[in-house]
């Protein structure tokens, strides 16, 4: 009978042995996932919220531009305010006639187009009068002629914001003589750029 327990006691200790290592403690943390590979289809999460970055280009477009004119700019504005003629009014009148219409005309689209690229840019148009009647009338007569001018600049798109308006009245002739062909030379406006600020 002590031959047939041994080997029945080894069976036992033998499974206590198996039973006691199999009560050891399993890891908590889950093996880890595998390496992505790169021929997966599947998206990734970077992927389902696509950051937006503007190339170089763009950003530097989206700058905000200058205000008031460069050098060069400021010269070509310069030369078109050259070419347009000073509008000439009739005798007590501040309503532009054909002819100053016709001036102002000239390159009044070209001076557009490049003044309301620069908003800090603006110009003064100058009311002038002749010799004839009191100081103060003459103010108000060269300020309405201003402001007609103005009128029809603002009416081909130039900004209003951009235009001042001043009069001089008889105070800056351009032709001291006292007769009518005199007198029609002063009895104007006159378009200047205005000092930048």
């Amino acid at each position: 009978m002590k031959q047939t327990c041994l080997p029945v006691l080894v069976a036992v200790a033998a499974l206590a042995t198996v039973a006691s290592g199999c009560h050891k403690k399993i890891a908590s943390t889950p093996p880890p996932p595998p390496p992505p590979s790169a021929t997966r289809n599947t998206p990734s999460r970077a992927a389902e919220t696509p950051r937006y970055t503007p190339p170089a280009t763009e950003q530097a477009a989206s700058s905000p531009a200058s205000r008031y004119p460069d050098a060069k700019t400021r010269a070509r504005i310069d030369e078109l305010l050259a070419k347009i003629e000073d509008a000439y009014f009739d005798y007590d009148k501040h309503t532009l006639r054909p002819d100053a219409i016709q001036a102002l005309q000239a390159d009044s689209t070209e001076l557009r187009d490049i003044i309301v690229q620069y908003p800090d840019y603006k110009l003064t148009i100058e009311g002038h009068c002749d010799e004839r009647g009191s100081e103060q009338y003459n103010m108000a007569l060269g300020d309405a002629r201003a402001e007609s001018a103005k009128d029809y600049l603002v009416g081909v798109g130039i900004p209003a914001t951009q235009l001042a308006v001043i009069s001089y009245g008889k105070d800056k002739p351009i032709c001291d003589e006292h007769d009518e062909a005199c007198w029609q030379k002063n009895r104007r406006i006159h378009i200047v750029a205005a000092a930048k600020n």
